[in-house]
């Protein structure tokens, strides 16, 4: 039996020719990670000023705004359309799942600061600490391994808020806000491949040395991230079995 249920990717960084043949691009990473029988996923491209329209956001159970390149404090139109967006739904009380750029756009949204990470990159497969208070509906273990792949971060928590994971690196590596919207700096949709593919475009794009996107490639393979309870805390955040 389907669910009935709509989801809304918000897709905030552009496809390669690379991941769209091997992955199905953004839509089908996502839907691997977090789609289940019976539902309805309507992609938004956002970084495109591609929104979906208010007489439309009734009709969702529930969003995901996604990674991308670009930079969460910047001030680019579609990125302050993305910012009235979260507020809108926040008011609407609807569930918000943001992975990476998307956690730092909703944590700007509702009040906190933004910006480049005083520790630099953080690529490969980090340890996140689970915060004691975090809820415990949640049931997750005290350390988790994560994908990372990002220099910017929330500096400063929108009030309200709450962290439920912290690293030695990054202060604020998931966080909840009421019990509708949630945020991770870290990917539970990737793979080592596409964490690959993603450190071969920060060396194309000269954003990071090469000496150091090859060791990040080489300790990243020695560990393996926890995605099955990553993925099972994404689908029951955004699906409310919580």
């Amino acid at each position: 039996m389907g669910s009935g249920k709509r989801y809304a990717l918000l897709m905030c960084g552009e496809d390669s020719e690379y991941l769209k043949k091997k992955h199905g691009g953004c839509y089908g990473i996502f839907g691997r990670v977090l789609g289940e029988e019976g539902e309805e996923w309507d992609l938004y491209r956002v970084v495109q000023s591609d929104f979906p329209s208010d007489a439309d956001l009734p009709l969702y159970d529930g969003f995901v705004i996604t990674g991308s390149c670009y930079d969460a404090h910047a001030n680019d139109p579609w990125i302050h359309q993305l910012l009235a967006l979260v507020n809108k739904l926040d008011t609407m009380h609807k569930t918000i799942l943001g992975i990476c750029f998307g956690h730092q756009i909703l944590g700007r949204a509702l009040g906190g600061m933004v910006s480049r990470s005083p520790n630099g990159w953080d690529i490969g497969v980090r340890t996140i600490n689970v915060s004691s208070s975090a809820p415990l509906a949640y049931s997750l273990p005290s350390k988790l391994s994560i994908f990372k792949c990002h220099r910017d971060e929330i500096l400063e928590l929108p009030a309200k808020a709450e962290v439920i994971a912290w690293s030695e690196k990054t202060g604020i590596e998931m966080f909840s806000y009421g019990d509708h919207i949630m945020g991770i700096q870290g990917h539970p949709e990737f793979t080592y491949d596409i964490l690959l593919h993603f450190i071969d475009r920060l060396i194309q794009r000269n954003l990071v040395l090469e000496t150091f996107a090859m060791d990040a490639k080489t300790k990243a393979a020695l560990r393996e991230p926890d995605k099955e309870t990553l993925k099972r805390l994404c689908i029951s955040f955004l699906k409310g079995r919580l």
